[in-house]
């Protein structure tokens, strides 16, 4: 979980860089690889722009790209849960190998690698879609800011090409992005200071760059992290899976106390 928050960080400041950042326009000419990939996202965006919509096609293309990832998604959230539900084993595993000698840290790695095996886990099978799909996001973010035909009409109140004057948009994208990271890591069994830093960091960054971005960016933004809350809520709901857990205690809770008051019957039988 902790591999997966500071590649999470790293991506993310990443991605925050580039928009603060000028890039070059992006063209039918372009030479390198990269800026035809990005180039060939401007054109399906604009062949979903019905009607010359440029906003229109923005969101149903986010919306078909996040659905396409949506396997890569579930798996790495399946992985990412089964990793939480194994910390308190590993803290309790580091209490057991605490020093910083190599045998130790052998011993430990031994330790948490038998236990993995024992679950079927792979610490490193939540990084995968993550790497897959953060060059396709930042595809579809570039398409948006460095090619021209993408930066034309308006959506609602706002110019595409241009800030949000009322920074309802940023407002929306900042919060879409606070309730995905909340809603990732509420059903974690342990949480530490990296996981709340991004929970709240990340929204506050969002929020000062989008006040100076394109609307079009942002409208991205903002589809992007409200398709994610869906599949957060529809694959891995953190409420269903607090509430299964909660379940499965309290069951082993009334077990623990039947076999109690049968042992208590037994003795006093003998008696």
């Amino acid at each position: 979980m902790k591999r997966k928050v500071k590649l999470s960080a790293v991506l993310g400041a990443s991605l925050l860089l580039l928009s603060a950042c000028g890039q070059g326009r992006i063209s039918p000419q372009s030479a390198s690889l990269w800026e035809k990939f990005v180039y060939f996202f401007a054109q399906g965006i604009q062949a979903l722009s019905f009607g010359g919509q440029i906003w229109l096609g923005i969101v149903l293309f986010t919306l078909l790209i996040r659905t396409v990832l949506l396997p890569l998604f579930n798996m790495q959230q399946k992985s990412s849960q089964k990793m939480q539900d194994l910390q308190p084993q590993l803290r309790a595993l580091q209490a057991q190998y605490p020093g910083k000698d190599t045998d130790s840290r052998l011993r430990l790695a031994e330790a948490s690698q038998a236990l993995y095996q024992e679950h079927g886990v792979n610490p490193y099978a939540s990084l995968l879609p993550l790497l897959i799909q953060m060059p396709v996001l930042l595809a579809l973010y570039q398409a948006l800011t460095r090619v021209d035909f993408l930066k034309t009409g308006s959506f609602l109140w706002t110019e595409i090409a241009k800030p949000d004057p009322y920074f309802i948009l940023p407002l929306l994208a900042a919060a879409l992005t606070f309730l995905s990271s909340w809603l990732t890591t509420r059903s974690a069994i342990e949480k530490n200071s990296v996981m709340t830093a991004m929970t709240y960091m990340m929204p506050v960054m969002i929020l000062l760059i989008s006040f100076n971005l394109a609307s079009g960016v942002v409208l991205y933004w903002t589809v992007s992290n409200a398709y994610q809350v869906f599949q957060i809520l529809l694959l891995n709901n953190p409420f269903k899976i607090i509430a299964e857990r909660q379940r499965l205690a309290q069951e082993e809770k009334e077990k623990t106390m039947k076999i109690r008051r049968a042992k208590k019957k037994a003795q006093k039988r003998k008696k």
